[in-house]
């Protein structure tokens, strides 16, 4: 199969020095694509910015912003079998980001937000026969009715959920406890595990997915 994987935050700018994002290491996605790569799939792994050595025999595209993630997302969206969208995307961005360095003299800056692209939401029209998209929901509260709501709302055959809040797993951390939900409202929570453990039992879940499928 080929596999195109998201990992990692993005960054939405406020100025040429600051921006917004968000606690996202990237180690869920890239550790997905390791595990695809080692399953004998063909992986391309669009990265926000992230302090990991690229995966090996992994083709890697790296971007900052939300609009770069999509765009990276639209560019690849033919050629994969399975999209994998593990990157936590920014949710909102500054509508106007300021050109020069905003100064501490000025006084608290006064942004304006707007809504920045829902990757998933664009491209779920998208989906062509055969494909499988699997989402992430990193929540705090309330878990299962995210979830579903996302599997639902995005057009999701696998949606990985995941409680952030929980300071041994999800963000930043080497492990993670996911439960899995799919279109066929099946639900499989998995133990506390290292996050290369959590990857190969999502792509083996993926596998049987895509065995159904044929």
């Amino acid at each position: 199969m080929n596999v195109l994987v998201t990992a990692g935050p993005t960054r939405e700018a406020i100025d040429p020095v600051r921006f917004v994002s968000n606690r996202s290491s990237g180690k869920m996605g890239t550790a997905i694509a390791q595990a695809a790569r080692a399953a004998g799939h063909t992986v391309r792994l669009i990265t926000g910015p992230v302090a990991l050595p690229p995966p090996a025999d992994v083709s890697l595209v790296r971007v900052t912003s939300a609009a770069d993630m999509l765009a990276a997302v639209e560019k690849n969206l033919a050629w994969c079998d399975w999209l994998i969208m593990a990157a936590a995307v920014a949710d909102w961005r500054p509508r106007h980001p300021a050109s020069h360095k905003l100064k501490k003299a000025d006084g608290p800056p006064c942004i304006e937000w707007e809504p920045a692209p829902d990757i998933l939401a664009t491209i779920a029209p998208r989906k062509k026969p055969g494909q499988l998209f699997c989402g992430f929901a990193a929540e705090t509260r309330p878990l299962v009715r995210e979830a579903m709501r996302k599997l639902r709302d995005k057009n999701l055959d696998l949606l990985a959920l995941n409680d952030v809040s929980q300071h041994d797993r999800g963000f930043e951390a080497d492990t993670n406890a996911l439960t899995f939900f799919d279109a066929a409202g099946q639900r499989q929570p998995l133990p506390l595990a290292p996050k290369s453990v959590c990857a190969a039992q999502l792509i083996a879940r993926m596998e049987k997915l895509h065995a159904k499928k044929i």
